[in-house]
């Protein structure tokens, strides 16, 4: 298993990345439209670790991975068939890959199938 993203969404933005930073010595971009403004910075696997603001009004904070999957709708129809709850359909984001959410107990779970070679250009 790989966490391709690993999504916070905070009220403070600046506060979480200034910690990051400070505790582990790791170097944020700018915000990055194509991931809801989200300041990002690499794993060491080459995955991302993006923290944003909410996006609504009543969106709370959370820490969200995804996870890596070869196919992000036929590893969403495992999830929902294992007793999850689809909280978002799969949604490319151009350049970054294909995502999508499901609900599971008391969790958000997130799957990320990343962009096809030669897809991103």
């Amino acid at each position: 298993m790989k966490v391709q993203y690993l999504e916070i969404v905070t009220e403070d933005v600046d506060a979480v990345v200034d910690a990051y930073s400070s505790a582990l010595g790791v170097k944020f971009g700018e915000p990055d439209a194509g991931l809801g403004g989200a300041r990002t910075a690499s794993l060491a696997n080459g995955g991302l670790v993006g923290v944003r603001a909410p996006l609504r009004e009543d969106e709370a904070p959370v820490v969200r991975p995804y996870w890596l999957v070869p196919d992000v709708n036929a590893a969403l129809a495992a999830a929902v068939q294992a007793g999850g709850q689809t909280a978002h359909p799969p949604l490319e984001i151009p350049g970054h890959g294909t995502f999508a959410i499901y609900h599971q107990a008391g969790n958000d779970h997130g799957l990320w199938q990343r962009v096809a070679r030669g897809e991103s250009d």
